[in-house]
C-alpha cells in the first residue's frame, strides 16, 4: 500500500470530524437561538404584565421574533402606552428591530409612525416621518452609543382630538447621537430645512432654518433611569451651537448650569455671521422689538461681518458684553 492510500482514510476521517464538529456547532447555535426567542417572549410578557399591576397599560401587539438562522429580529405591529394615574399616554407604528448574525450586538430598528402623545400641560401631539432609524451599539452596563436618522419629519397637533389641527413644524432631515464619556452623556445632532408653522407661534415669521449641536449632559450617566422632575442641579457643556439660515448663522459655546434655586449661570462666546441678516431675522419673529434689534446689529456690524461677543449669566442676571440684558427668572 502506498503512503497516498494510507493518507485517504485519514482525510476523510478529519472530513468527518469536521462535518460532526460544524454539525454540533450548528445545534448549539439553533438550541441558543430558540432559548433566546422564547426568553424574549416570556420577558415582555412578565414586563408587560407587571406594568399592568400597576396600573399602566403597555404593549407591543402581535410581538414576533424572527431571522432564524442568519439574524435575530423582533417586531410588532404598533407600540403603546397609557398611564391613567399620571395621564400620559403614547402610541406609534410598527417596530422592527434586526441584528445580523456577523453584528450580533449591534441591532437596527425602524418605527413606524406616527407617534401620538399626551401629557399633561401639553395639546395631545401627532409626529410623523418618511423614515425613522436607529443604531444601537450594544455593551454593559450602557451603550456604547445610539444613533437616530429621520427623514421627511413633520407634526401637528393630533386631528382625533382637535376637529381643526394646527400644523407646528416640519424638517428635511434631522438625526442625533448619544453616548457615554465617563460619567457624562455626550450628544450630537444636527436637522435640515426646519420650518415652524407660523400659527405655532402667535402668527411670526421664521425663515427655514438649519442647525448643529455638540453637547456634554454633566453626570448624565447618574440621570438614566431617574425620573428627572427639575433642571435644578444640571449642567451642560456647549462645544458647539450652531444656527443659521441662508448667510445669517449664530455659534455659541460654552459652559451653563443651573443652580438649586433654579438661577442660571453660563458663560458663553457668541459669533455672528452677517449681522444684518440675523437681525432681518430676529425682527421678522419678534416684531414688537423689530427697532431696538435693528440698531443693535446695526453697530454690531460695525465691528465687521462675522463679530463675536460674551454672553455672561451670574446667578440669572444676563449681559451681553457690557450691554446688560436684565433678569433671568429662575426655572423648576
Amino acid at each position: 500500500m502506498t503512503s497516498s492510500d494510507e493518507r485517504q482514510p485519514k482525510r476523510r476521517r478529519r472530513l468527518l470530524w469536521l462535518a460532526a464538529f460544524i454539525v454540533v456547532l450548528f445545534a448549539i447555535y439553533s438550541t441558543g437561538w430558540f432559548y433566546l426567542a422564547d426568553r424574549v417572549r416570556s420577558e415582555a410578557d412578565k414586563a408587560v404584565a407587571t406594568l399592568n399591576k400597576s396600573g399602566v397599560q403597555a404593549g407591543c401587539a402581535n410581538l414576533q421574533v424572527s431571522g432564524y438562522p442568519l439574524s435575530f429580529a423582533i417586531s410588532c405591529d404598533n407600540l403603546a402606552y397609557e398611564d391613567d394615574a399620571k395621564n400620559v399616554a403614547a402610541s406609534a407604528g410598527s417596530f422592527n428591530a434586526v441584528a445580523q448574525i456577523t453584528q450580533p450586538l449591534s441591532p437596527v430598528a425602524d418605527l413606524r409612525g406616527p407617534l401620538r402623545t399626551s401629557v399633561p400641560g401639553m395639546v395631545p401631539l401627532w409626529i410623523d416621518w418618511d423614515n425613522l432609524q436607529a443604531n444601537v451599539k450594544l455593551s454593559w452596563p450602557l451603550p456604547r452609543r445610539i444613533s437616530l436618522q429621520a427623514e421627511g419629519l413633520s407634526g401637528q397637533t393630533d386631528p382625533a382630538d382637535d376637529t381643526d389641527p394646527v400644523e407646528l413644524f416640519s424638517a428635511g432631515k434631522a438625526d442625533g447621537q448619544l453616548q457615554p464619556n465617563g460619567r457624562d452623556i455626550d450628544y450630537l445632532g444636527n436637522f435640515s430645512d426646519l420650518e415652524i408653522d407660523s400659527d405655532a407661534i402667535g402668527g411670526r415669521v421664521l425663515p427655514a432654518l438649519d442647525a448643529s449641536g455638540d453637547v456634554t449632559l454633566k453626570n448624565g450617566v447618574a440621570l438614566i433611569g431617574t425620573q428627572m422632575k427639575s433642571l435644578r442641579g444640571q449642567a451642560i457643556e456647549i462645544r458647539n451651537l450652531d444656527l443659521s439660515s441662508g448667510t445669517a448663522r449664530v455659534t455659541v459655546s460654552g459652559p451653563l448650569s443651573v443652580d438649586a434655586e433654579g438661577l442660571i449661570d453660563a458663560d458663553l462666546m457668541i459669533k455672528l455671521k452677517d449681522p444684518k441678516a440675523v437681525a432681518a431675522i430676529l425682527g421678522g419673529a419678534i416684531p414688537e422689538q423689530k427697532s431696538q434689534i435693528e440698531q443693535g446689529f446695526a453697530a454690531l456690524a460695525l465691528l465687521g461681518n462675522e463679530p463675536s461677543m460674551p454672553l455672561k449669566v451670574v446667578k440669572g442676571k444676563a449681559s451681553l458684553g457690557f450691554i446688560p440684558l436684565g433678569k433671568i427668572k429662575p426655572l423648576e
